[in-house]
């Protein structure tokens, strides 16, 4: 289907989200963090992890398969380090709270690491590495997520597609913020292009015979391909080590789906770091530093067919500008999907 053409007001938007979410039992400032990261992700352009998710959300949430009310504790920790448990709850507020531990740790000892178990799917991984930003500081974040790539060589998923992410403090430039998952696509574009109704190339996904198709119906229900081939599938599998095995959370085929799974919590792992620059160097000397590592990269002679250069988390930082000003825009499936939603617990979806 195509889109609607109509754009939303993400102030709306995240309001409904929140009343939403209200509704199936999640206290308001859990409602309200989820909220945010999801308009955060529509804003930048990344609408495969916005509020598109919000029906699965729920649909979790009121099978108990999803604890709304629980912020997660920390179940070990040293000045620098902390596992942090996230006792099944919403992965945007377990990685929100184990983000920010992650940041105070930073403050005091130069450096702080959290990773994180028992969560569930917390959006974009660049939404908590970009935390870090505003005290100037290089933030990370990693996580791994349901079987959905298959090992390079094989043809049954195995691990996720464990995206990372890293943001860095500019000066005058924009910060660089590198967001991107290990298979060739996130499992989440897939999905919106079946929801679309559209074909996609090749080279993202098999069948669940192992061959290549440009379904996304049999894509979804077969397994992505690893970025890069052997080096994207060999990344994958290093995050998970960080991301599960060194908080001793399940991996790979132990994770729980997100999606058609009725009885299974999912155990999601993440892992999340910060670095304090001037520890290191005084900050503002590095910052620019930055900028002018920015402005050569962008004055590079252009290859043939490109009309400029663009650093990563710029594409995402000119569309949140062109999207605060005109709204957020919804395909028909998408707002097909909320409008269901807002009925079955009683409020109007924003229009």
């Amino acid at each position: 289907m195509e889109d609607t053409g109509r754009r939303f007001n993400p102030s709306q938007l995240s309001a409904f989200c929140v009343t939403v979410l209200e509704k199936a039992g999640v206290p308001k400032e859990n409602a309200e963090t989820v909220a945010h990261s999801l308009l955060a992700a529509n804003l930048r352009g990344v609408d495969t992890h916005g509020i598109t998710r919000l029906p699965i959300y729920v649909e979790r949430l009121r099978a108990g398969l999803t604890k709304g009310s629980v912020q997660g504790v920390v179940s070990a920790e040293t000045p620098t380090t902390a596992v942090y448990d996230g006792q099944d709850g919403l992965g945007q507020v377990v990685g929100t709270k184990a983000m920010r531990l992650a940041i105070a740790k930073a403050e005091s000892a130069g450096i702080g690491m959290v990773t994180a178990k028992n969560s569930t799917h917390y959006g974009t991984a660049s939404y908590y590495a970009m935390m870090a930003l505003e005290r100037d500081m290089i933030g990370i974040s990693l996580t791994n997520s349901p079987s959905l790539m298959a090992p390079w060589g094989g043809r049954k998923a195995f691990f996720g597609t464990n995206p990372l992410a890293i943001a860095v403090p500019a000066g005058q430039e924009q910060p660089f913020v590198l967001d991107m998952a290990t298979s060739v696509v996130a499992r989440g574009a897939i999905i919106l292009a079946a929801k679309k109704g559209e074909t996609i190339p090749v080279s993202w996904g098999l069948n669940k015979d192992g061959e290549p198709t440009t379904s996304a119906k049999e894509a979804n229900e077969g397994a992505l391909l690893p970025l890069g081939g052997h080096k994207g599938f060999g990344l994958a599998m290093a995050i998970e080590v960080l991301t599960a095995t060194l908080a001793g959370g399940p991996f790979g085929p132990q994770i729980g789906e997100l999606y058609n799974n009725p009885t299974r919590t999912q155990g999601v792992g993440h892992f999340f770091s910060a670095i304090r620059i001037d520890r290191f160097r005084p900050a503002a000397e590095f910052k620019a530093n930055m900028d002018a590592m920015i402005r050569e990269v962008k004055a590079a002679p252009l290859a043939k067919g490109f009309t400029k250069i663009m650093v990563a988390g710029e594409p995402e930082y000119l569309t949140e500008q062109e999207r605060r000003e005109k709204g957020v825009p919804l395909s028909d499936a998408v707002v097909n999907d909320l409008t269901k939603l807002a009925a079955s617990v009683g409020v109007p979806f924003a229009a």
